[in-house]
C-alpha cells in the first residue's frame, strides 16, 4: 500500500504562504488549472508529491547576469 500525504485547501494555501488563497485554488479547480486534486465526496485533498511536481513546472529559470564576470572599474 501506497502511503500517501495529502493536504486540504487551507493547508495548500498555508504552504504557499498566503499567495494562493483558498478561493484561487476553488477557481483554479472549476478552470481546471493549478495542482491536480482528488475528490473525495465533498472533500477536495491535494497529494503533496502533486504540489511538488507542479511547483517544479512553475519554477522561473534566470540566467546569469553578464556583469557578474567582470572585474575593476567597467560600469556601463
Amino acid at each position: 500500500m501506497i502511503d500517501q500525504t495529502y493536504l486540504t485547501p487551507e493547508e495548500v494555501a498555508e504552504r504557499y504562504r498566503g499567495t494562493v488563497s483558498i478561493g484561487t485554488l476553488r477557481n483554479w479547480r472549476s478552470m481546471r488549472i493549478g495542482p491536480a486534486y482528488v475528490k473525495v465526496g465533498k472533500s477536495v485533498l491535494y497529494p503533496v508529491n502533486q504540489l511538488e511536481i507542479w511547483d517544479q513546472t512553475n519554477i522561473v529559470k534566470c540566467r546569469a547576469s553578464k556583469r557578474l564576470g567582470r572585474r575593476g572599474g567597467d560600469q556601463r
